[in-house]
């Protein structure tokens, strides 16, 4: 069982945990301000993890980029940065602990062989000594039922096993973003409602390394204006760091703060403090926006 290694930890504790896939733009800069508020307003800590685990998806300074746009607006970790990619052991013990419960197996199967049977079950798979195998985690016909701190009641039927470690050796995200979770003492995920659909799967990993789930809440999507979610698939625009309070109180207006004009003076540090004096999370806009900017 992974065990949290904080002591006297608080509360509550959450956090943001990019990809180096890009530079943050104003959609993560949303879920970070949001995140961040949630947690400060309720006497939690934050913390920030780099989820640098796709080497082959990574932009080469993308990272740093991150760090340096959050540094430059006021969203300082409570604790070390986490990077991913030095975590491997943890990721490699907790497959060693499904696999002592046999909730893990070795898969051949290609994405269309998925497709044609609607999912991907234990019962499936078939099993081939040739070639590399993905590792799967059985927990098809599962479900899953939550409440979301801003989406409310979820019921969510789990109907494909997901992979834990891919054919090309690497962890994949859905392990590792729950041992770091339970590795880090986290209480609270706050993310964008792109990931609602992976929260049952996730809450099926928790239980099974032993530990309790989070509390999830998932923030409503900024839109580009062709009603996409704005990201760096969809070549959103960069943040731009010479502007860092003019894009604070602009995400706070997408969190539901009507902001009064003197705030647009403030330092990163004095927007944030005044936000968090007044965090109320009744007052988020549930619909997904367009970016206004």
């Amino acid at each position: 069982m992974l065990q949290s290694p904080l002591i006297n930890a608080p509360s509550y504790i959450g956090r943001f945990a990019p990809s180096p896939t890009g530079p943050l733009h104003f959609g993560s800069l949303v879920c970070a301000v949001g995140s961040y508020l949630d947690a400060v307003a309720h006497g939690g800590h934050w913390l920030v993890r780099m989820e640098d685990l796709d080497p082959p998806r990574e932009m080469p300074g993308a990272a740093e980029r991150i760090l340096h746009a959050l540094d430059t607006h006021g969203l300082h970790s409570h604790t070390p940065v986490a990077w991913q990619s030095r975590r491997q052991q943890l990721y490699a013990d907790a497959l060693d602990q499904l696999a002592e419960a046999d909730l893990i197996y070795p898969c051949q199967c290609t994405r269309d062989q998925i497709r044609k049977a609607g999912g991907h079950r234990r019962s499936d798979c078939q099993q081939n000594t040739e070639g590399n195998s993905a590792l799967r985690f059985c927990c098809e016909g599962a479900i899953e039922s939550f409440e979301d701190i801003w989406q409310g009641s979820q019921r969510q039927d789990i109907r494909e096993d997901p992979i834990l470690k891919r054919r090309d050796g690497l962890f994949a995200y859905q392990l590792a973003v729950v041992v770091d979770d339970i590795a880090q003492g986290v209480t609270h995920v706050v993310r964008g409602a792109d990931l609602l659909d992976c929260t049952g799967v996730q809450m099926q990993l928790f239980r099974a390394l032993g530990a309790t789930p989070p509390q999830f809440g998932h923030l409503p999507l900024v839109m580009n204006e062709g009603g996409q979610k704005l990201s760096k698939q969809n070549h959103a625009t960069p943040l731009d760091d010479q502007h860092p309070s003019e894009n604070l109180v602009q995400a706070l207006g997408f969190l539901g703060f009507h902001c009064p004009q003197s705030l647009h003076t403030e330092s990163p540090h004095g927007i944030l403090s005044w936000a968090s004096a007044r965090w109320q999370r009744h007052q988020v806009d549930l619909r997904n926006r367009l970016l206004s900017k």
